[in-house]
């Protein structure tokens, strides 16, 4: 009786597992997904960097500085039935033009669409003025992709106080998940460049509580040697060299990245 048991309880499990994938899935092959969105399907890994941070539907997730809404566009309706998403990004008062707009923007891509978007919340997270974007141990998850080198920009006071508040944010054991533009160890350190260290943000996430659970491959590029005129912007999407070398970049694609996994353990009673 034990084992019949046993075995339906884990049928249920793949069953569940195998529904949960099915919705993440659906949700990257969304029709309401952007076609210059989805071009970048196939450098980005959104289904398997998701399923590697071990994103579920009745999760609550943070997605930090969504910027245009990318990961938004699948992450929105995966999570929209069972879970809530928060998009925490610049504050439309802003002292900084850059942050008004940004955020204007956004809102105005999620106020087009009710029915995708309608149930993300809206929080504000902008390093170095104001941290507004979720309860302290609220939250199952956190997600950033390819942010760190800008926290970077105030020293490490102000990269520690923003990793301290993701921390803050999460529930225990919940996770951090990381992309960011891998800098050769043996490189001099240069966040101008777009690139950095993997040391160092596993650094800086321990230094603030975490714990490094699991490294992935997943968005590496070996043909990207991270010395670029320009740094990382000289590669596709951004071509930010224009003509110059073009076909060279092209060739390269998208920037080598690390994918991180963190984990806020749970206190030992």
């Amino acid at each position: 009786m034990k084992f019949i048991l046993l075995s339906a309880l884990l049928a249920f499990n793949l069953m569940a597992v195998a529904r949960a994938d099915d919705d993440l899935k659906k949700a990257i092959g969304s029709p309401t997904r952007s076609a210059e969105n989805i071009a970048r399907d196939p450098a980005r890994h959104p289904y398997e960097t998701l399923q590697f941070f071990g994103i579920k539907p009745a999760m609550t997730v943070v997605e930090l500085v969504p910027g245009g809404g990318w990961y938004t566009e699948i992450l929105a309706p995966y999570l929209a039935k069972k879970g809530q998403l928060i998009a925490a990004g610049g504050d439309p008062q802003s002292s900084s033009e850059y942050q008004r707009k940004s955020a204007t923007k956004y809102r105005e891509k999620l106020a087009a669409n009710p029915t995708v978007y309608g149930k993300v919340k809206i929080g504000i997270f902008e390093p170095g003025n104001k941290y507004d974007f979720a309860k302290p141990g609220s939250v199952d998850m956190v997600l950033t992709f390819r942010n760190v080198h800008n926290w970077m920009s105030g020293g490490n006071g102000q990269i520690d106080v923003v990793f301290k508040n993701i921390h803050d944010s999460l529930k225990p054991n919940g996770v951090f998940g990381v992309v960011e533009h891998r800098l050769p160890e043996a490189r001099p350190a240069n966040a101008d460049s777009g690139y950095v260290h993997e040391s160092y943000v596993i650094s800086v996430a321990e230094k603030a509580g975490f714990t490094l659970v699991e490294k992935s491959n997943i968005n590496a590029n070996s043909k990207d040697t991270a010395d670029h005129k320009n740094g990382v912007w000289a590669l596709p999407p951004s071509f930010r060299n224009k003509d110059e070398d073009r076909e060279k970049y092209a060739a390269i694609g998208e920037s080598d990245r690390m994918t991180l996994k963190f984990i806020k353990l749970a206190k030992k009673k």
